[in-house]
């Protein structure tokens, strides 16, 4: 079969389609045959080596495809059953083996194979953002950072869905239109001006909440446009590792920062079918639109990281596999 690989941690050069053996299902697992997988930023963390990963290394966090081989002790799924899964840093490939307790069936004919890969990561990221990092509640502000972005966007629906108030940031017109569409009830553009100022001047107390996907270049302005007792969740590094935190500067405000990772909210069978199964609820009836910016095939992963990094998409980016 057919992977992307790397022999060294680097920029998007590094990345080589190459040919290995196909995986094997062992007790309890089941082997997927890819259709999609999505691209996310903690990709190019592992590929550059701002996250550790042995080399050589393989990437991939989501895919969506067939299951194509039953291991011993799996009943609840059978050959052909259409699937979706988290990964191990595998499912930029052919064909990947994940553990049948979290290989979620779903009807292609209600959620299509695109939309499932395009909103599992993301989508449990913003979901358990929003419901277990700090819980949104009916009239909260929400400060989302980066809200032309794709989890940005999950973001801004989901915290509209629960009835909150949204102030997005983006950095130019066009991406503030997508935030808007979203539902932000108010965008910042942020190379024209000061975040936590635009923030006082809509809401002079500031923002229950931030959520923070970009890291280094925000984490300071998203301090300070909160209110007192406010919580800072940062989630992400797209534009740098934050440095390390003063816990004095949290003292004033009396302020929560949280740093959660997903993993830590879908530890059990139960939690991650559960908040899986909310996703793809919200999908159903409308309330979540899933927008694919890009499709690229297995070979071009490379320029999908180019594009990624370059901060030039405003949606999901996938990679088909043939």
């Amino acid at each position: 079969m057919q992977a992307i690989r790397f022999e060294q941690t680097g920029g998007p050069e590094v990345l080589k389609l190459v040919d290995v053996p196909r995986p094997s299902a062992g007790p309890g697992q089941v082997v997927v045959r890819n259709h999609f997988a999505g691209v996310n930023f903690i990709d190019t963390y592992f590929r550059s080596g701002v996250y550790p990963t042995n080399l050589p290394g393989t990437l991939g966090q989501e895919a969506t495809g067939e299951v194509a081989e039953i291991g011993s002790g799996v009943s609840n799924l059978k050959v052909g059953d259409h699937v979706a899964y988290l990964g191990n840093q595998d499912t930029y490939a052919q064909y990947s083996v994940t553990l049948a307790s979290r290989a979620t069936k779903f009807d292609p004919q209600e959620i299509s194979m695109e939309c499932v890969a395009a909103v599992l990561l993301q989508g449990l990221t913003a979901y358990t953002l929003v419901t277990r990092s700090y819980k949104v509640q009916s009239n909260d502000w929400v400060l989302v950072q980066a809200g032309a972005g794709g989890t940005g966007r999950l973001l801004i629906q989901i915290c509209k869905h629960l009835g909150a108030r949204v102030i997005a940031t983006t950095s130019n017109e066009a991406k503030a239109e997508i935030a808007r569409q979203a539902g932000a009830d108010h965008v910042i553009n942020y190379t024209e001006e000061s975040v936590p100022d635009a923030v006082h001047r809509i809401v002079s107390e500031g923002v229950h909440v931030v959520y923070d996907g970009v890291g280094k270049d925000t984490f300071a302005g998203s301090i300070a446009a909160l209110r007192r007792e406010g919580s800072m969740v940062s989630f992400g590094n797209a534009s740098g590792t934050v440095p390390p935190v003063r816990l004095f500067d949290l003292t004033e405000k009396n302020l929560c920062l949280l740093r959660p990772k997903l993993y830590g909210y879908i530890v059990t069978d139960d939690e991650y079918q559960r908040h899986l199964n909310a996703v793809f609820d919200l999908v159903k009836c409308g309330k979540l639109d899933v927008q694919v910016f890009k499709t690229y095939e297995l070979k071009d992963a490379a320029q999908a990281h180019i594009d990624l990094e370059a901060r030039k998409t405003t949606g999901k980016l996938l990679i088909y596999i043939p």
